[in-house]
C-alpha cells in the first residue's frame, strides 16, 4: 500500500510541475504579446507625430529584454 501512495504522490507532483511550467509559458507569451503591442503603439505614435523616438526605443528595449529572457516563441503565434 505504501508503494502505491508513493507512486501516486510522485505522479501528482509531476502533474503540478508540468502545470506550473505550462502556466509560466502562457504568461511569458502573453507578456511578450503585450510588449509587442506597446512597441507597435509607440512606433505608430512616433510616425504620427505624437510620440518620441525615445518611447519607441524604450519599448523596443523592453521587448528585446523579454526575448533574451524567454525566447521569441510568442512571435510565432
Amino acid at each position: 500500500m505504501t508503494g502505491f501512495l508513493d507512486r501516486a504522490k510522485e505522479q501528482a507532483q509531476r502533474g503540478l510541475t508540468q502545470g506550473k511550467q505550462k502556466l509560466d509559458e502562457v504568461q511569458a507569451q502573453r507578456a511578450g504579446g503585450d510588449l509587442l503591442k506597446k512597441l507597435g503603439a509607440a512606433y505608430y505614435a512616433e510616425r504620427k507625430g505624437t510620440g518620441t523616438p525615445e518611447e519607441t526605443q524604450a519599448a523596443l528595449g523592453a521587448l528585446e529584454h523579454h526575448v533574451a529572457e524567454h525566447g521569441d516563441g510568442f512571435l510565432q503565434s
